[in-house]
């Protein structure tokens, strides 16, 4: 069985992650792990990545009245998304990652809008946004940004982490 990692958009932090849980479990997914209040959740499926993603934001759709977006990836891939982050001296908690349901278009920075010298980059289906202020105030503008949903680095190493402890269970 797979290891996915789920990521949840539009899910308010402090969200109910036992319900998640159980929604996860009912879809039939195994070893069902949430990592912090934000719409993290770890499984096993025998089913593709995309029925994968598919089938849990519908059900998180009927639970919550509107499908908050999921995106799903793998170990490996989150492995090479910390390994490969760009601004080596960006603090890891001002370095998000931006997950999004597909790869933007390659002119997709072009429409930045950076006050605060926001650095971003492209890399497969994520953008990577360097806040050397935080994010919290931010006055960053990015269209491309708005379909996914963003982890610091810290967390998607701590992911990554979680899934390759799962996968070492085989």
């Amino acid at each position: 069985m797979t290891v996915f990692v789920a990521l949840l958009r539009a899910v308010n932090v402090g969200g109910p992650m036992a319900e998640l849980k159980a929604i996860c479990e009912g879809l039939g997914f195994s070893d069902v792990k949430t990592y912090i209040q934000s719409g993290n959740v770890l499984f096993r499926s025998d089913e593709a990545e995309k029925t994968v993603e598919e089938r849990l934001d519908e059900a998180l759709g009927k639970t919550m009245g509107k499908r908050p977006g999921v995106m799903v990836r793998s170990r490996k891939e989150l492995d090479k998304l910390a390994a490969d982050a760009p601004f080596p001296k960006a603090k890891p908690n001002f370095l998000l990652v931006y997950f999004l349901p597909e790869k933007p278009p390659g002119d997709a920075l072009e429409k930045m809008v950076a006050p605060d010298g926001e650095e971003a980059k492209l890399a497969g289906r994520e953008i990577y946004v360097h806040y050397p202020n935080g994010s919290g105030r931010s006055k960053l503008k990015l269209p491309a940004l708005k379909t996914g949903t963003s982890r610091n680095l810290n967390t998607v190493r701590k992911l990554a982490e979680m899934a390759a402890a799962m996968e070492g269970k085989d």
